[in-house]
């Protein structure tokens, strides 16, 4: 069983960039600073994501994972290095994705069916077709009894399917997630992500999906990518998930294929861990 991990989780090769939903090629971030220089926040990231893939980003705090989605977003542009939507140039922002942040971005003033509706209503959709919409979206997510209520009525695991159904809604081709169920206890995080999974699974989406929860990201994801610590961070391994889907949370954390991937990657992110810690600290 550890040998077949083994094989698994060794270094993958990015695929050719025409090919790939989301294609970061020797990506560099670097912002400059007030008194003067300049700081390296990512140093060189290549990064492929294939067209209906899963794939998961760890890292210490502060190494670069949400730049790196920044920057597929269209929200930062790179200092050097290229970026691709399905083999065409970024120069923009990328409408072919939608972002779900780790804070709520839900309107206090609107209900759950309005918030759910706004991305439609803005693109043009008449005001009664997007509710029309929005109010089966928020019964694929378990909450059309919930349509009437406003944000501050709902719990944080009914306020994050509500931002789901908000992003999934118009249809993003790619789905970017930043740290998405971070806030939530270990019970609703499970649920949620049994939620994401059955929702990708029907219309499989390219996904990138930052976390610092290593159980998470594997037990979601297609690949697991993880990054160093910063300053000048840079991608340092890719590993193959070798579970079969469909998955539940709780059950594929019992397989043994999951300790041993987990013992794995962990082994070559403890130290970055330690040293992104160190330098948070000062010392």
């Amino acid at each position: 069983m550890a040998g077949d991990v083994a094989v698994a989780a060794t270094n993958i090769r990015p695929m050719h960039a025409s090919s790939a939903a989301v294609a970061l090629d020797e990506v560099v971030v670097a912002f400059r600073l007030a008194r003067g220089g300049v700081y390296a926040a990512v140093e060189r990231a290549t990064l492929h994501v294939a067209d209906g893939e899963f794939v998961a980003i760890v890292g210490p705090t502060g190494c670069g994972k949400s730049t790196l989605l920044n920057v597929t977003a269209g929200l930062l542009t790179p200092a050097a290095g290229g970026v691709n939507i399905f083999g065409s140039p970024l120069a923009a922002l990328n409408r072919q994705a939608g972002y779900l942040f780790q804070a709520d971005a839900l309107f206090p003033w609107k209900t759950a069916v309005e918030n759910v509706a706004i991305g439609l209503e803005t693109a043009g959709v008449p005001m009664r077709d997007a509710r029309a919409r929005a109010q089966v979206w928020l019964k694929r997510v378990g909450l059309d009894t919930f349509a009437d209520r406003y944000p501050h009525m709902l719990s944080g695991g009914q306020r994050k399917r509500v931002g789901l159904a908000q992003v999934l809604i118009c249809d993003p081709k790619i789905l970017l997630m930043d740290e998405p169920f971070g806030p939530l206890d270990a019970q609703t995080r499970q649920i949620m992500g049994n939620l994401l999974l059955d929702l990708w699974t029907a219309d499989r989406k390219a996904v990138l999906f930052v976390t610092h929860d290593l159980e998470e990201a594997i037990a979601l994801s297609d690949r697991v990518v993880i990054m160093s610590a910063g300053p000048a961070a840079r991608i340092i391994g890719d590993w193959r998930v070798p579970l079969p889907r469909p998955r539940d949370i709780s059950e594929v954390k019992l397989d043994p294929v999951f300790h041993e991937l987990h013992r794995e990657i962990w082994h070559k992110l403890k130290a970055e861990v330690i040293k992104g810690y160190a330098q948070s600290e000062g010392t």
